[in-house]
């Protein structure tokens, strides 16, 4: 239980995978003007990500170790996230579509996003079990949360300062990002 719990918080804090592995920004930096849309793109992340680590280690663990295939590890990894995003896709368009058309185009983008086939690819690199696979992806997934409704929150009150023409837009949204990205190092010594 110790291990586990050290996973998670190593996932989510110390090896943030937006923060310091720099993995899955373009969700980071594009869906995180609003803390609704940030926090509904965190939702379908944690969703996709512990689902993904669930069924890929099943997947590398019961087919591909068995049959000798791990040079087929990230084609079989996409294929099982872009079946994940896709049934997200749905689920939301069905039962939120507001929440669907606030994320727009970044909603499918999770099927290219990076830190979910990282996290697969992690999984299997670090001889994750089945269970610390899912422990080690659901920590991911909220510590991405974390970062992008952190962000979201920066950005809600960034509108209401007076920000210096030069730094408008991308810019000051970058330099904060920077700054998280510094706070969060203050947790390397956590773990």
């Amino acid at each position: 239980m110790k291990e586990l719990l050290l996973i998670a918080i190593g996932s989510a804090l110390v090896n943030n995978v937006v923060l310091s592995q720099f993995l899955g920004l373009c969700p980071f930096l594009g869906v995180s003007k609003k803390i609704e849309t940030a926090g509904g793109m965190g939702a379908a992340v944690i969703f996709v990500i512990t689902i993904a680590s669930f069924l890929t280690s099943l997947i590398n663990k019961f087919v591909l170790v068995t049959t000798n295939t791990e040079y087929l590890q990230t084609i079989v990894f996409i294929l099982v996230i872009a079946c994940l995003v896709q049934f997200v896709e749905m689920f939301l368009k069905k039962s939120m579509p507001s929440l669907y058309e606030a994320l727009g185009v970044y909603l499918p983008l999770i099927t290219t996003n990076c830190a979910v086939l990282g996290v697969a690819l992690t999984n299997v690199q670090s001889s994750y079990s089945i269970l610390e696979s899912v422990v080690n992806g659901l920590g991911i997934s909220v510590g991405f949360t974390i970062a992008i409704v952190v962000l979201a929150g920066i950005r809600e009150q960034m509108e209401y300062n007076d920000v210096p023409e030069s730094f408008k837009g991308m810019p000051i949204v970058l330099l904060a990002a920077c700054l998280m990205s510094i706070a969060f190092f203050g947790f390397s010594g956590l773990i």
